[in-house]
């Protein structure tokens, strides 16, 4: 169906509603009877399909779905050479993997109830319901790339014997809501490949952590304007990488890898402000918190709203390219290599500005896991020795070792009793052995 019937329907079921509304409900309240509530809904639905339908087109939809279908394959791969029990997303990737079109429909749900109570008028309506729509799906597709990429990498590690030791659980979390809460920013994954060492994987990291007042948050304040690249990889297991008193403050890490799943990605820019930005203070921050509910609920309830006074003048940030915004992370977090993943074909001069920046261009790629073979083998080269191991324990010999510590002290620890046990063992088979030779 051709853009201009789209949107022929999309007006004519908009002026159904608009006269069920002016029949059954001119005070625009939304209560209905059962089943006036049910056909109500029903236009409601084929509205928001049709509009969903104006906005993108049914290749950019289709391609939601495919990409969707590979990443789901992915999972799979992951548990089965990685040996985890799953993977967790974010709340609003894991709604679009779910069903892309029903997840596109959640987004508008706020406009379209704007429109029928009459707050917003059908043009306003299809500006702003467009934009969220455009948004949400160009950020789930980016996400979705972006966690194929880090799947495959760690399947391809389970291949050369690697094995999920952190989170213990398990389950791999490819988001960070929550995770620095306690002041500290800890890894999402650590991969230990026998033989070789551990490799702690950061996603979209270093986000904030929490604060309290003024003195907290002027120390987590970079946490918040720091730049984020998609992935940052240290060697050995590295739990937690915040040197807040440094800049930048996280740990330098071992590997950087950008991943760009647009065609014309090295044409697009962004303004960077992060870096620029002022510091807020505690109380500035409440204020500038406390101003927006206001307006919220102002809005809301239908008062007029109180005009914002702005607290703080912000610094103007930089427009950049995106690959000169690829080369930025890297001179600003310094890793001893940095990669930039591409699903398509990166353009000669842009490779040559990139390689001239030492980035490793691996393009390409679409979704074909071979292609990061090679990454993932390169990355075993920073594997590092971790300080402690991780080792599994069956139940009955777990509940042996509760035993001992019981009969040994409260005092004594679990690397010691192992210890301990490990020599005296050694010791025996030791002198086993010895009598036999002798």
């Amino acid at each position: 169906m051709v853009n201009e019937e789209v949107s022929s329907l999309v007006i004519e079921l908009y002026s159904n509603i608009e006269d069920f509304i002016k029949k059954h409900d001119p005070e625009r309240k939304l209560r209905f009877s059962s089943d006036l509530k049910v056909k109500f809904n029903e236009l409601l639905n084929r509205f928001k399909e049709a509009f969903i339908d104006y906005v993108l087109t049914p290749e950019q939809l289709s391609e939601a779905y495919e990409w969707v279908e590979v990443l789901q394959a992915s999972v799979s791969d992951c548990i089965k050479y990685l040996g985890i029990k799953g993977v967790t997303f974010s709340k609003e990737l894991r709604s679009f993997i779910e069903d892309p079109r029903v997840h596109l429909r959640k987004k508008i749900f706020i406009y379209t109830h704007d429109l029928v109570r009459g707050k917003l008028g059908l043009a306003d309506y299809m500006r702003t319901a467009s934009a969220a729509i455009r948004t949400s799906y160009r950020t789930n597709l980016r996400s979705t790339y972006q966690s194929w990429v880090l799947l495959e990498v760690l399947s391809a590690l389970g291949k050369l014997g690697g094995r999920l030791i952190y989170p213990e659980h398990r389950y791999l979390p490819l988001d960070r809501s929550g995770k620095q809460r306690v002041g500290t920013i800890p890894p999402n994954a650590v991969v230990e490949v026998k033989g070789r060492g551990c490799l702690s994987f950061f996603v979209e990291a270093p986000r904030p952590i929490g604060w309290e007042d003024t003195s907290d948050l002027s120390r987590a304040w970079r946490l918040y304007t720091a730049l984020r690249p998609d992935f940052m990889v240290y060697g050995g297991m590295v739990l937690n990488i915040l040197e807040p008193d440094s800049d930048p403050p996280v740990l330098r890490p071992n590997v950087i890898i950008e991943c760009k799943e647009l065609e014309d990605w090295y044409l697009r820019s962004r303004d960077i402000r992060g870096p620029l930005a002022k510091p807020l203070t505690a109380e500035e921050w409440r204020a500038k918190w406390i101003e927006g509910l206001w307006v919220g609920l102002a809005d809301a309830l239908g008062i007029k709203k109180a005009e914002v006074t702005e607290v703080i003048k912000e610094r103007k940030g930089l427009r950049l390219k995106e690959y000169q915004l690829v080369t930025l992370y890297k001179n600003f977090y310094k890793p001893d290599r940095m990669y930039l993943v591409s699903r398509t074909r990166v353009p000669e001069d842009v490779r040559k500005y990139l390689e001239g920046e030492g980035i490793y261009i691996v393009d390409g790629v679409g979704f074909n896991a071979g292609k990061l073979w090679e990454l993932a083998q390169d990355l075993l080269k920073y594997a590092r020795q971790p300080e402690r191991t991780v080792i599994e324990l069956s139940r009955e010999t777990a509940e042996l070792l509760n035993e001992v510590l019981e009969l040994t002290g409260s005092d004594r620890v679990v690397d010691e009793v192992i210890r301990e046990a490990l020599k005296l063992l050694l010791s025996r088979l030791r002198g086993r052995q010895e009598r036999r030779t002798s």
